[in-house]
């Protein structure tokens, strides 16, 4: 009993361990830039680190401004030039400050003495564009506010840092002036500064007007059934709504037309589908919606959604999506094993964000479920049976769903493993056949029995 109380505090200590930030470190260079075109504040900052201490170092420590920290939807980091690495990139939180959110990037070459490294942090902040003011009629402008952190927020001394600021447009209400600061077109740039500690804050804010879509994926449903007989069927059911300023008060269609008002609504947008997508369909509760287009491209097949009316801000609306796929391009086999890999998530409209995210992975019947590999964390829930034409034990299914929104940088691939005997493949039309060869013998005798209660008597004369 007591040695099971020392194991349970021994890894209930290690659960709650904090990182440090390695204090030798230097970044002797920090260039940043914001892009604040969409609805996403996207980042990228080029960071040049120096080991000025006597160890090696394996890994660094990024963090962002508090203010933003919990509007975190991607991070991700490289090294090299023309061919970059992925870093491995883990969220942990170190201790000074106290329990504040950062992640480790683990190095590609350890970084001994007095050495230097370069590499590249690129940031997703989902909902860090806030609309001011929050509604607008429909011939005004949407106008929105970014608030952030002149200096790079960082657990180490920076010598020398910029930030360049990239705007939707070039109407700008008003933004902070931290010297030395200069706005060129649709840009702004801060620095460089100088000799800034680890940490330093000082508060950052542009007002501007931004008229880009800001469509937001409510819910997403997507079904991937696999047929061993060489098609994937894919069909997805979305719930998109405008996360714009709403519109104040009535629409008018007449005006709409006529002025070509309401600038920040959205007629339509485009999905990219896979190169071999066929049988494409689009539809929503009513019905198919034929002014739709379909495109196909060389790489991909291009589709142009356009809802039944206008989206404005506030707007809502529902459709579903479905295509056929060839098998050969995403499924692989070795015998009875199989390895299906295909995108978790596809295209969806550009500068997405999606905020509920569910997958359904039909497998055929007879399949034994392996190992599966999603790209991100995602929660997998209890696997249930799917009943279609001619099952008699039901096709496994796989249910899992996102953890956290999701944007256009969570398009990767997942592994899905199981086992499919081959003979399972004639189970249904060995049922067909049989069930044709019963119906045929039935056929044959009752059309040879007589079933006549009474017999035909012959009268001689």
């Amino acid at each position: 009993m007591f040695f099971r109380k020392v194991l349970i505090l021994l890894f209930g200590a290690s659960a709650l361990a904090l990182d440090s930030a390695n204090k030798d470190l230097v970044v002797t260079s920090a260039d940043r830039s914001i892009d604040l075109a969409s609805q996403l504040a996207k980042i990228n900052t080029k960071l040049t680190f120096t080991n000025g201490g006597q160890g090696t170092v394996k890994s660094i420590h990024y963090t962002v401004d508090p203010s933003v920290a919990d509007k975190v939807a991607f991070i991700g980091a490289t090294v090299g030039g023309n061919e970059r690495t992925y870093l491995r990139v883990t969220e942990t939180k170190i201790d000074e400050p106290k329990n504040l959110r950062a992640w480790r990037i683990e190095l590609k070459k350890e970084l001994s003495p007095g050495a230097t490294q370069t590499l590249e942090v690129e940031v997703f902040l989902s909902k860090a564009i806030n609309l001011y003011p929050s509604e607008i009629a429909q011939k005004e402008k949407q106008l929105v506010i970014f608030s952030g952190n002149h200096y790079v927020f960082l657990p180490y001394k920076v010598k020398s840092q910029t930030t360049k600021v990239t705007l939707a447009s070039t109407s700008i209400e008003q933004y902070s002036k931290l010297k030395p600061t200069s706005q060129s077109d649709k840009s702004i740039t801060y620095g460089p500064y100088t000799d800034i500690g680890p940490f330093s804050n000082d508060e950052m804010t542009v007002h501007f007007e931004n008229n880009n879509p800001f469509l937001v994926v409510s819910r997403m449903e997507r079904i991937i059934e696999l047929s061993m007989w060489g098609n994937i069927a894919i069909e997805e059911s979305l719930d998109v709504r405008h996360a714009g300023a709403k519109l104040k008060g009535t629409f008018s269609r007449y005006e709409y037309q006529k002025d070509n008002s309401g600038l920040s609504s959205v007629k339509s947008f485009k999905t990219v589908l896979p190169a071999s997508a066929t049988d494409v369909y689009y539809r929503d509760d009513i019905g198919n919606i034929s002014t739709s287009a379909l495109r196909v491209l060389d790489e991909a097949v291009e589709l142009e959604i356009r809802p039944r009316f206008p989206l404005f801000g506030g707007w809502k609306t529902h459709y579903v999506i479905g295509y056929n796929v060839p098998s050969y391009e995403y499924l692989f086999s070795k015998g009875d094993e199989y390895i299906l890999n295909m995108r978790l998530l596809d295209h969806i409209f550009d500068d997405m964000i999606v905020e509920e995210f569910s997958v359904k992975i039909i497998l055929p019947e007879g399949s034994v479920v392996g190992k599966l590999n999603t790209p991100y964390p995602m929660k997998r829930e209890k696997d249930t049976k799917h009943y279609t034409y001619l099952d008699t034990k039901g096709r496994p299914v796989i249910n899992i769903r996102s953890i956290q929104e999701l944007t256009e940088k969570h398009i990767q691939d997942f592994q899905l493993e199981f086992q499919f005997p081959k003979f399972s493949m004639f189970q249904e039309p060995l049922l067909l056949i049989g069930a044709y060869f019963i119906f045929f013998l039935l056929a044959i005798i009752y059309v040879r029995l007589d079933f006549a209660i009474k017999t035909k008597v012959q009268i001689r004369s």
